[in-house]
């Protein structure tokens, strides 16, 4: 950074470090570390939530087609593969459950950085079974981990009871 903020060219503008500097500022401005952590699980837990919403057919019910995605059209790609599911109906319920669970322990910021591993141990499993979308797998994955590098952020309910167990101490 320019350490004279009121440098100025020959005509009297501000200079370009100086012009740098403050575009700097607004950026780090804009983007707080809380803003961009609440952001993160914002979009991380999105496609999870719509994608397990399609596989329910009421409380704890899962519909046919999820069943039948995981029986006749879902293969985990692996070498000497592909390979059927071991037990479809289970492996459903299972990816139903978390895609429904951990978006919204995401959105509400409890258990953060468990329910962001639960979703990268998720697409790891999403990447075995559909390896040419390995670009937005990829960027799920680095969502994920920042989240559970650096947690939750100020915004989130795992911040509220961090801060009433210190209270309380």
């Amino acid at each position: 950074m320019i350490t004279d903020q009121h440098m100025t060219t020959a005509s009297g503008l501000p200079s370009p470090g100086a012009l740098i500097d403050r575009a700097n500022h607004l950026v780090q401005t804009l983007a707080t570390p809380s803003l961009v952590q609440l952001v993160l699980r914002l979009a991380l837990a999105v496609p999870f939530w719509r994608s397990g919403l399609l596989k329910w057919g009421g409380f704890l019910k899962l519909n046919d087609t999820a069943v039948t995605l995981f029986s006749d059209e879902f293969m985990l790609h692996l070498p000497g593969g592909p390979y059927h599911f071991p037990a479809p109906t289970v492996m459903a319920f299972l990816s139903g459950s978390g895609e429904i669970m951990f978006p919204i322990l995401l959105v509400l910021g409890l258990g953060t950085r468990f329910a962001a591993l639960g979703l990268l141990f998720m697409t790891l499993i999403v990447e075995l079974t559909v390896p040419d979308g390995w670009p937005i797998h990829l960027t799920w994955a680095a969502m994920a981990l920042g989240i559970m590098a650096y947690g939750p952020g100020l915004i989130s309910l795992d911040h509220l009871v961090c801060r009433a167990r210190s209270h309380g101490r």
